[in-house]
């Protein structure tokens, strides 16, 4: 099987950011252009995010085409991590990438949606935002997706080799949001979230579940921490995706 790996940039807001669309072999959909699934990774995340490269690999292989990219101020992508960053802006980023992705008339307009962290937050902001454009997605995987900010434990402010120190009024002007009126949106949805999670508590999955209409799943990771970095854990997220795009291909 042969899985086509296409090298993307489009803009956003005037800033140059790259992707990669993941294509099925042509095999599989020889009568139908696959559908897309649009990824969102987490703060200090990119392209290269773990999970992100393992959708890369398992969704090609099961008939759907997969975008992943660099938000601004990421990975390669154009743009000052904390001029660059804040919800809105990710949300905007999200949507021109969806835009981008089906102007290249290689997939179907059917589309799913996929975040980590505060990429899931964007796939739940963006979800009403696509709705209103006629783009209404058909389901979303949510990892450690953050609801409402207030309720992260531990802020990070120091800084790595992904992005430099925060000061605290980074995130006041950013990141303070409250998304829990638009999970009342949200169908079809397949949520993960450590129950350990010192990150985003596990609170805000469960928020997401009771909002969400059917159907809909949680899946709560046992001593999971916000970054699945249990084995266990990696594996249950492979196979428990597959089987929920694999309900999802009738599409």
């Amino acid at each position: 099987m042969t899985i086509q790996n296409i090298e993307i940039q489009f803009t956003s807001s005037n800033k140059v950011l790259n992707g990669m669309l993941h294509l099925p072999d042509r095999a599989i959909y020889s009568t139908a252009l696959p559908p897309l699934v649009i990824g969102s990774h987490g703060l200090e995340g990119s392209i290269d995010s773990s999970k992100q490269q393992v959708l890369s690999r398992i969704l090609p292989a099961n008939g759907f085409a997969f975008l992943r990219f660099s938000h601004r101020g990421c990975g390669k992508s154009e743009g000052k991590f904390v001029e660059d960053t804040s919800i809105e802006k990710r949300t905007e980023d999200m949507i021109n990438a969806i835009d981008y992705a089906l102007s290249l008339k290689m997939t179907d307009q059917k589309i799913f949606l996929f975040g980590s962290s505060l990429g899931g937050s964007t796939c739940i902001s963006a979800w009403s935002r696509l709705v209103e454009k006629g783009l209404t997605p058909l389901g979303a995987i949510l990892c450690a997706a953050l609801v409402n900010s207030i309720t992260i434990q531990r802020i990070p402010l120091n800084g790595n080799d992904r992005r430099p120190t925060l000061p605290l009024s980074f995130f006041e002007q950013n990141l303070l949001f409250d998304l829990t009126d638009r999970t009342v949106d949200l169908r079809n949805i397949l949520i993960f979230h450590g129950d350990q999670d010192k990150t985003v508590p596990v609170e805000n999955g469960y928020t997401i579940y009771k909002n969400a209409k059917e159907p809909k799943k949680l899946i709560i990771l046992k001593d999971g921490d916000h970054q699945m970095s249990n084995r266990d854990d990696q594996m249950l997220f492979e196979v428990e995706v597959i089987k929920w795009f694999g309900c999802n291909s009738s599409y």
